[in-house]
């Protein structure tokens, strides 16, 4: 009975983790990792919290204990990086429970502990995340629209061409306009580090960006920089051929780690499930100048995600000569190879069709539960009152989606008064 107790505590977490558009497929391996991170009290705690924002009041109400109870046990968590807190607009500390990734699995490692076994806890998220596929594949290749994105290497794109990079593209303009900017540990290769297994590329150079980027600074799991040292950092991964993959939307980018393609969740779920488009691209794509390629192969060393080969060029003249040839569906766009070509016989072109990138995360947020049948959860969050400003914020996401994404948004919800309110937005926005 004691067992059941036990595991039941962490199987409540499970339930809770999964309420999220990014959820985490049980198995023995998540569990063995969840009771390393939490305790069985406080997995009991966790899964009772409300998946939007609360105060260590509301939290009080649910655990029906003190709020200076409450705030104790809160303060721990985000001590640990498993909460991350914030101040919201009236000056309350407010707190939340981030999904695994990108959330508390990677917060585990961006800093060298000694409270916890990291070379054991790499193995496991090793195991969970590398060997079995289940969690990668869910979080990855579910619905169309995707956690994370690609940004493009600005120094790739002609010239006559740059102007064609939106800032939101760019992940310079990402670092500049940030409120806070801190550099941690990076996840992937921290973890590889513990099995041997890792690459030479930089360790500490992954970013989080404004309200993770303060928390993680306050409870020193990443390091604040400014700005000059953010692009310097941006720099140097550039030049070691690292990939930018950040936070898919164009506002309140919250993360962007500088990718390898070994070591990297994101850069091998790419390989692994190409053809399922686990991550956006940029709204670039590479193209062959066939008459300048000299079939050296740099740009197929250099690429993440194994978009480029060498086949015979089919010279009767040079029958061992090679040459690049490219899989469009697997180009990321990121402009690695291109800067790799020693005799420009690459460059970048704009894609046929602009790639979509949600304005913010509630708008990705409420797409992805809707793609992933669960946006229930986050309108009637039974964890806690519904807030009125959450709710008018979700609802107001729905009504700038396309007709198909607000028609499966209202069969998820079998709601009469969301039907009625679709219904009054497209009769007005087609009257008007």
């Amino acid at each position: 009975m004691a067992h059941q107790t036990l595991r039941s505590g962490y199987r409540q977490l499970v339930d809770r983790l999964n309420l999220l558009p990014q959820g985490a497929p049980p198995s023995d391996v998540l569990y063995a990792i969840l009771k390393m991170l939490f305790s069985q009290r406080e997995a009991e705690l966790v899964a009772m919290l409300p998946i939007r924002p609360f105060t260590a009041a509301r939290a009080a109400r649910v655990w029906k204990v003190t709020e200076a109870e409450a705030r104790k046990v809160l303060e721990e968590l985000a001590r640990r990086a498993i909460l991350l807190d914030a101040a919201d607009p009236d000056g309350r500390i407010t707190y939340v429970l981030p999904p695994p990734m990108a959330g508390f699995f990677e917060f585990s490692m961006m800093r060298v502990r000694g409270d916890l076994d990291q070379k054991l806890l790499a193995q496991l998220f090793y195991q969970y995340l590398n060997v079995e596929e289940e969690f990668i594949r869910t979080l990855f290749t579910e619905g169309q629209t995707q956690l994370g994105r690609v940004f493009v290497q600005e120094s790739a794109v002609p010239e006559d061409t740059r102007l064609q990079v939106l800032d939101y593209e760019r992940a310079s303009e990402v670092i500049r306009t940030a409120r806070h900017r801190a550099v941690g540990v990076c996840y992937c290769r921290h973890k590889m580090q513990h099995l041997g297994r890792a690459c030479d590329a930089p360790l500490d150079i992954c970013m989080t960006f404004d309200t993770p980027a303060d928390a993680l600074v306050r409870h020193e799991f990443a390091r604040e920089i400014d700005v000059a040292e953010g692009l310097d950092l941006l720099q140097q991964a550039q030049d070691r051929g690292l990939v930018q993959f950040g936070e898919n939307n164009q506002r309140g980018v919250n993360f962007i780690c500088h990718c390898c393609g070994c070591c990297c969740e994101a850069m091998i779920a790419a390989r692994r499930f190409g053809m399922l488009h686990p991550v956006h691209t940029t709204n670039f794509i590479a193209v062959i100048e066939p008459e300048h390629c000299s079939g050296c192969g740099k740009c197929v060393s250099s690429c993440p995600v194994e978009a480029m080969t060498l086949v015979s060029a089919n010279d009767p003249r040079k029958p061992k000569k090679r040459k690049a040839r490219l899989n469009d569906d697997l180009c990321l766009g990121c402009g690695v190879c291109v800067r790799t070509c020693p005799t420009q016989g690459l460059r970048l072109q704009a894609r046929p069709e602009r790639v979509i990138t949600p304005v913010d995360s509630v708008q990705r947020t409420v797409m992805m539960a809707i793609e992933r049948g669960r946006l229930q959860n986050l309108i009637f969050d039974n964890q806690a009152l519904a807030s009125h400003r959450a709710m008018a914020a979700i609802l107001g996401t729905i009504l700038r989606l396309g007709p198909v994404q607000q028609t499966l948004a209202s069969r998820q919800m079998q709601s009469l008064y969301l039907e009625r309110l679709l219904a009054w937005s497209q009769k007005h926005l087609s009257s008007g």
